[in-house]
């Protein structure tokens, strides 16, 4: 949860890379120079061209030929459509109390979907059987809302990854009592990275049943797609909930063009990777001044600061406070991005060392 995000304080570091979030780096060139060269002459709007048919080409390289893929504009469309194709109004979603869609989409899957959020507490982000046990009741009972999708999310809000054995073992829970898997994949290219995996491996392969793949926060201008996976999932009408979603890109063209260049190659693979290697070099960096709040196994650092170091730190670079720890400290969260570098990495982290110190 965003505790603190003063725009003055934003404002007088914005013109040098800092720590808010991946969604404030800038495109990725090889992706700029996709989307340039895409911008020539004519072609069939709505997806019906080919710069969006090798993008699925290349989804189904990853994922497999019998998926469906659908592009969108943004992540919070992606997890809400997605859960709209294969939940009704009286359905229910078990997810984190740290998720994004409880948290961050002002409500969209409720009103879009109609769905009532069940959520758990968790110490790390992520879910487990044991969690979701006590919203699994009321099956078949009118009067109760049913239980029909658990969403995770991949890396997950606290930056955390599941292990590809944590998502089976939800995925077979899930699917034994007749629900899906959904995952919210903001950051997935970080997750794949972390595990050191390919992207089936760890979705398909382990039972994901609907995915959300990011784009935007891995060096795309804006870009993501929801990807369904047979065989407990049809996307026949998807097609339908996009459009009528306000989703449907006349010039998908340079959505296409995006996520060809990101995943024909390795480019998904360094952005990620640099990121994440970011994330550990600045936690390194600091851990022997402030508590690091959570593993750090993609590209985000959560430490306990003093409050009273805020304001300093934040003269070098904005970021958010995320949640109070006790009266005198707060969880901050610091996060890299395909662009940070060793020099961002080591500047800040000798301020952060500085400050803290002089504080104490």
């Amino acid at each position: 949860m965003h505790l603190g995000s003063p725009l003055n304080a934003y404002n007088r570091c914005m013109t040098h890379r800092g720590f808010a979030s991946d969604n404030n780096a800038g495109i990725h060139p090889d992706i700029l120079q996709a989307i340039i060269a895409a911008n020539e002459g004519h072609v069939l709007a709505y997806g019906d061209d080919p710069y969006t048919q090798r993008a699925v080409d290349a989804f189904k390289r990853h994922f497999g030929d019998d998926i469906a893929v659908y592009f969108v504009f943004n992540g919070t469309a992606a997890n809400t459509l997605g859960l709209a194709a294969v939940t009704r109004s009286y359905n229910a979603v078990i997810c984190a109390v740290t998720a994004h869609i409880h948290c961050d989409e002002c409500g969209a899957p409720e009103k879009f979907t109609g769905v009532k959020l069940l959520t758990c507490e968790t110490p790390d982000g992520k879910l487990t059987v044991e969690r979701i046990q006590q919203h699994m009741h009321g099956f078949g009972d009118e009067h109760h809302i049913q239980p029909r999708v658990i969403s995770i999310t991949q890396s997950t809000e606290l930056g955390t990854v599941y292990t590809v054995d944590e998502i089976r073992a939800l995925a077979d829970y899930a699917h034994v009592h007749g629900l899906l898997l959904h995952m919210d994949g903001a950051r997935i290219c970080n997750a794949a990275v972390a595990l050191d995996l390919p992207f089936h491996a760890f979705t398909r392969d382990a039972g994901v049943d609907v995915l959300s793949f990011g784009g935007t926060k891995n060096g795309l201008l804006g870009g993501e797609a929801v990807v369904f996976f047979p065989p407990r999932v049809s996307a026949a009408d998807f097609k339908f909930i996009r459009k009528q979603g306000m989703q449907l890109a006349s010039k998908m063209r340079f959505i296409g063009a995006q996520f060809e260049a990101l995943l024909c190659g390795d480019l998904w693979q360094r952005n990620a990777a640099n990121a994440n290697a970011m994330a550990r070099r600045l936690a390194d960096r600091v851990r022997d001044v402030v508590e690091i709040a959570y593993p750090v196994q993609a590209n985000a650092v959560f430490a306990i600061v003093p409050k009273r170091c805020i304001a300093a730190l934040r003269e070098h670079s904005f970021f958010y406070e995320w949640a109070d720890f006790d009266a005198e400290r707060v969880i901050v969260r610091w996060m890299c991005a395909w662009d940070t570098t060793a020099e961002d990495v080591d500047g800040f982290a000798a301020l952060v060392r500085r400050v803290v110190s002089i504080a104490r």
